[in-house]
Parts: C-alpha cells; sequence; structure tokens
C-alpha cells in the first residue's frame, strides 16, 4: 500500500475528529442512554450484549423491520444494501445455487465468503460447508432473524477459522413478554415468482416458541434457470430460574436450482438438489456480573448435483456428484466482571469438520469409483479445538482498552496463535473514535486438502491477515454518521501453484488491500429519512472477483400510520468478473445505476398490502459473468397478522 495513500485517509478521519466540538469532562462520565443511536448494543463483537461504543470494532446493525422492509425473503440483499463493503453476487430473480456457475458469492472487503475469508453465523455458530468450506446463501431467509450484525475486520479471536475478513451473525427471533402472534405473507411478480411465509410466535410464561414456514419459486428470466425452496424454522425457549435458560433450535432448507449456463455457452440437465440444515442446543446463564452459554450445534447438508452438458453438441452425464458434510461443535464462554469497568471472557471451542464427496451412476445410484473422482479420502474429516481470552477495561470514563488472544489447533494444519488489540475514545457522550490491530486466519479446507488432483493434504497451513483500522463515529441531533478507514495485509494464501508433481494447492499467495468507508442517516423530519453508505477499495496485488472499487446506496424512507416507502439507489464501479475461473477478475463490468423501490399500506391493523420494484431503469449488467440480471422486475403481495 502506498503510504501517501493511507496517510491521506488518516488524516481525513483526523480532521473529522478535530473540528467536532469538545464536551466538559462531566458530561462524558454521565454516559449515553440506550436510546442514543451510538449506544446500541451488539453481541457479535464480544458474546454479550454490549454498548458498540466500548468496542474497538467496526459493527453495523440491521434490526428486523429494515430486514421485512422490503419483503425479501432471502437476507442478503438488505444487507448488501446497508453495510459498506458488503458485497453478494446474483443471477436471476430468485435463487443463487451451488457449483460452477453459483452466485451467491459473499464479499467484504474484498475477501470472499466462497474463500471461506468471511464467516456467517447463526446465533454465534459457524455456518459453512464441510466440503469446501464456504456459506450456502440460500440457507439465510429473513424468517428466522431477529436482527443482522456484521463485524468488518477480523473476528477470528472469537470465532476461528474463515472469520479473517468478517462475520455475518444472524440473531433468531425470540419472544421477551406473553404473546401469541402469527404473521402471514405472500407475494407474486414477474417471471412466475412466488413467495409465502407464515411465522407463529407464542411466550406464556417461562415457555416461548418461534415456528415459521416459508416457501419460494421462481421459472426466473432465462429458460432452463427454475428455482424452488421450502423450508422451516423452529426455536423453543424455557426459562429454568430468573438465571438459566434452555433454547433450542433448528433451521431446515431444500432448495431446487437449475443453472442453464452462460449466454455464450449455455447448458442443460445443469441441476442441484440441495438440503442444508442448523440445529442447536444452548444452556445461558445470567447472574448480572458474570453471564455465559454452552452450546452444542451442527451444520449439515447433503447436495446432489447434475453438472449437465453443452447444450451445442454436448453429452449428458452418466453420473452424478453427491456431497455430505457435517461442521458439529460444542462452544463454551463466560463473561464475567472482576472489578469496576471491567469484563473477561474466556472460551473454548471444538469443532469436528465432515465432508465426503463421491459420484453415483443416475441409472443404477451405484457409487462411482474411477480413480478421476476419488476423494484422496474417502471419509475426510478434521477436529479443531481452541481457547481464547478477551479482557476488556474501562481505563477512564471516556476510554476503553481491550486485548484478545486465542489459540487454536487444527488436526492437519497445527496451531495458530491469534491476537488483537483494540482502543474505543469516548470525546463525547454521542461520539466515539475507535482503533483496533487484529489478526486473522483460515485453515485450510476439506476440497483443498482431499479433493480433485491439486488437493495437498500434507504440507497446506492456515491462510493469514493482519487489520489495522480507525473508526469515527458520532450522532449529531438528527444527523448520525461514521467513517473508517482500514488496511489488510494476507499472505500463506493458499492457492494452485505449479510444482513437479503438477499444479498443488500451496500456501504461496499475497494479497494487500485498503480502504474507506462511510455511513450516514439524516432525519428529515418525523417521516422522512435520509440513509446513505459508501465504500472504497484499493486492492495491490490482483483484483478480486465480485469485489466492487466503489459501492454506494441512498434511500429515501417515507413512513406514517397507513404509508411506509422507500425508495433505493445502488450504484457499483469497478466490479471485476472472472472469465477463467481462477477467482480473480480479469475483465471489468461497466459501471452499474440500480433503482429500487417499495411500498405498504396499511388498511387496518391486522392487513397490509405491498408491492416492490428492482431495477426500475431496466439496466443491462451482470454481477457473475455469462449470467445477465433480469430487466425490470416486480413483486406485490399482501400481509395479514393475528
Amino acid at each position: 500500500m502506498k503510504k501517501t495513500t493511507f496517510m491521506m485517509l488518516a488524516t481525513t478521519v483526523a480532521g473529522i475528529v478535530s473540528w467536532m466540538p469538545q464536551v466538559h469532562a462531566a458530561e462524558v462520565a454521565e454516559g449515553v442512554s440506550d436510546s442514543v443511536r451510538l449506544g446500541e448494543v451488539v453481541v457479535t463483537g464480544s458474546r454479550q450484549a454490549v454498548d458498540v461504543r466500548h468496542l474497538p470494532m467496526t459493527v453495523t446493525v440491521i434490526n428486523r423491520d429494515k430486514l421485512t422492509e422490503q419483503n425479501h425473503t432471502s437476507l442478503l440483499p438488505t444487507v448488501m444494501q446497508q453495510v459498506p463493503g458488503f458485497f453478494v453476487t446474483g443471477r436471476s430473480v430468485m435463487g443463487y445455487g451451488v457449483s460452477t456457475g453459483a452466485a451467491g458469492g459473499i464479499n467484504l472487503r474484498g475477501l470472499a465468503g466462497g474463500s471461506g475469508q468471511m464467516l456467517v453465523l447463526i446465533d454465534g455458530h459457524p455456518q459453512y460447508q464441510g466440503v469446501f468450506g464456504h456459506p450456502i446463501s440460500d440457507s439465510y431467509q429473513t424468517l428466522m432473524a431477529e436482527r443482522v450484525e456484521v463485524l468488518r475486520g477480523p473476528a477470528s479471536v472469537l470465532y476461528g477459522s474463515n472469520a479473517m475478513g468478517g462475520v455475518m451473525n444472524i440473531v433468531t427471533r425470540q419472544v421477551k413478554t406473553d404473546t401469541v402472534s402469527t404473521i402471514i405473507n405472500i407475494g407474486a411478480g414477474s417471471y412466475g415468482t412466488l413467495q409465502a411465509e407464515a411465522t407463529n410466535q407464542l411466550r406464556h410464561g417461562r415457555f416461548s416458541s418461534t415456528v415459521a414456514l416459508q416457501y419460494a419459486r421462481s421459472d426466473n428470466h432465462r429458460p432452463n434457470m427454475g428455482f424452488e425452496q421450502y423450508g422451516g424454522y423452529i426455536k423453543l425457549g424455557y426459562d429454568l430460574d430468573a438465571h438459566w435458560t434452555l433454547s433450542a433450535d433448528l433451521d431446515l432448507t431444500r432448495f431446487n436450482a437449475s443453472n442453464p449456463g452462460t449466454t455464450t455457452q449455455p447448458k442443460l440437465e445443469n441441476d442441484q438438489w440441495i438440503t442444508r440444515g442448523a440445529a442447536s442446543l444452548t444452556l445461558a446463564n445470567n447472574y448480572g456480573s458474570t453471564s455465559g452459554a454452552l452450546s452444542v450445534y451442527d451444520n449439515f447438508g447433503w447436495h446432489k448435483i447434475n453438472d449437465g452438458y453443452n447444450a451445442q453438441g454436448g453429452t449428458p452425464q452418466t453420473d452424478l456428484f453427491r456431497s455430505k458434510d457435517a461442521v458439529a461443535g460444542v462452544t463454551w464462554y463466560q463473561t464475567a466482571r472482576l472489578f469496576s469497568g471491567n469484563r473477561v471472557t474466556v472460551g473454548v471451542d471444538y469443532q469436528h469438520i465432515y465432508g465426503r464427496a463421491y459420484y453415483t451412476n443416475r441409472q443404477t445410484g451405484e457409487t462411482v469409483t474411477t480413480q478421476r473422482r476419488l476423494m484422496q479420502s474417502a471419509h475426510a474429516h478434521e477436529n479443531e479445538v481452541a481457547g481464547y481470552v478477551d479482557f476488556r477495561q474501562d481505563l477512564t470514563p471516556w476510554l476503553t482498552a481491550d486485548a484478545g488472544l486465542r489459540y487454536d489447533h487444527h488436526s492437519k494444519a497445527g496451531d495458530e496463535w491469534v491476537p488483537q488489540f483494540g482502543l474505543a475514545v469516548r470525546p463525547m457522550t454521542t461520539a466515539s473514535l475507535k482503533a483496533t490491530v487484529g489478526k486473522g486466519f483460515r485453515n485450510p479446507t476439506t476440497k483443498e486438502m482431499y479433493l480433485y488432483g491439486m488437493a495437498n493434504h500434507d504440507s497446506l497451513r492456515a491462510e493469514r491477515l493482519w487489520n489495522y483500522e480507525l473508526a469515527w463515529s458520532h450522532h449529531l441531533g438528527r444527523l448520525n454518521y461514521g467513517a473508517n478507514i482500514y488496511y489488510i495485509k494476507a499472505d500463506n494464501m493458499i492457492m494452485s501453484t505449479a510444482t513437479a508433481q503438477g499444479n498443488k494447492n500451496m500456501n504461496t499467495g499475497e494479497l494487500e488491500h485498503y480502504g474507506m468507508e462511510l455511513q450516514a442517516g439524516y432525519d428529515l423530519c418525523r417521516r422522512w429519512t435520509l440513509t446513505t453508505n459508501h465504500s472504497i477499495l484499493k486492492m495491490k496485488n490482483r483484483d478480486v472477483t465480485a469485489a466492487p472499487k466503489y459501492k454506494a446506496f441512498l434511500s429515501g424512507t417515507y413512513h406514517d400510520g397507513k404509508w411506509h416507502a422507500t425508495l433505493g439507489l445502488q450504484y457499483l464501479s469497478g466490479l471485476g468478473l472472472d472469465s477463467n475461473g481462477d477467482g480473480f477478475a480479469d475483465e471489468a463490468q461497466k459501471d452499474i445505476c440500480l433503482v429500487n423501490a417499495s411500498v405498504r399500506y396499511n388498511l387496518c391493523p391486522n392487513l397490509a398490502l405491498w408491492a416492490r420494484g428492482e431495477n426500475l431503469l431496466a439496466q443491462r449488467y451482470e454481477l457473475y459473468n455469462g449470467y445477465p440480471m433480469p430487466r425490470a422486475t416486480f413483486m406485490g403481495g399482501v400481509n395479514i397478522a393475528f
């Protein structure tokens, strides 16, 4: 990274701080109430509920009202709009799919979830496919989420491998007061698209439950691109007493997707049948000065894929690719206040990562055992055990220091020490300045160690990354805003490398990124709100696919007793496309400007009508090479609550 550029970014943030008005020391000591936007409570950066101003990390929170505002069944479109530096590829009206040609690649600051460098969590439990080590984007449904917290920057001290670039933590829904409520949402629109959800929530005394069912399907805008999905979510909770709570949840998703191939090389019979599930059982305690939880969890899946054949002159596949995988684990953590202004968190994690990939004959169902298609280990599995401690101390009423350390042992990749340091300065009651230095890492996946000809289970070690970040945020009357700069330096990146034995996965790659992110919101009046966020990304080595160099979002929202309307503008510049499949951008996409709108009208307290339009300017563009996105699309529906 050029020092002059980084110093310019640092000077920009420092300048913002310098002109801000100062307050008396007595005002700083008073603290800030929960109603102040900057005092929002989050759990992702500390495993406990804490005022975000006391954390040195940069965290964006998206609550349920915002997640459901546009009536998307998937969480990802809304998260992409609301979080600077966060980007998700798409290829159709509905459905991301898996395997070659799949969209749904999650990217944060140029670090790819598809490469396992960005972690998705559900209530703090890791969610990724055990064979390929990446998240499955069609699994993350709005119906399960109370809110989404996105931590930008390494979170490996608390969450271990794959959290090297950041985490998206889906905090599931819960009921805190006695009630019984049911919500049904049904919609239909362009290209035979249909979506339906039904959710029931109940709390009676010590018992609480959330039960949700979902169905969605679309023909999509190209032939042979159908998508169908159905699933459900259930969460049960019971308060054993005033301090102990037992909860269990299960999220299950089944989707069938067809991939038509690129426009220049269309395919037939490229179909996927995917089942993904996530289950957990948690015993939590809260005594005020100390709190914690013990959880067991299992993230599992079954995949069946027909790789298809070229529409011009190809031959149908005789075999189907199959895989089974699981990431099962046990996690325990406890936080305690040892003395005034202090909080210490200690934890232990264990994971069993299992994966099996094989082929079966389409006619007989028998396993095909050709040398070309065998994994080097028919039932590959690895274990990972770790312990960590995070120490946070309020040194003064306006200064908090945080230091964390994790020791991680992987049965194949070996040992990894992960430190993190940070400061949070509150020069006034409604503002904070944060500085962090942290390490992230990613252990090699089952695919990289055992699958296909490039497999290398003898010498692969963890990818490693250091992140340096400075952030400022401020709530000033009707205006709230924030700005941050970061610098990322990574090495030991796993890449296909020519050796005497042919191409092998080796720890030879390097990565150097830096950038700036801005976000702001302004309440024009009681009914009108403006929000915007921007991210600038510079990649020194090679451009990563699905990582726009500039991303901006601007939205205006109107709301009163009957109407709720939103108009949004998404702008993307410097989005690189990958035409040769190596994960790096070698083809530039033209700048993209998308206009979306949604409106809801409450006919009565129990009934609302809604409509949504996307790409209203009917732009021609691609987010994934060879897969043009649809022109203007529309959805409309009804929301029933009782």
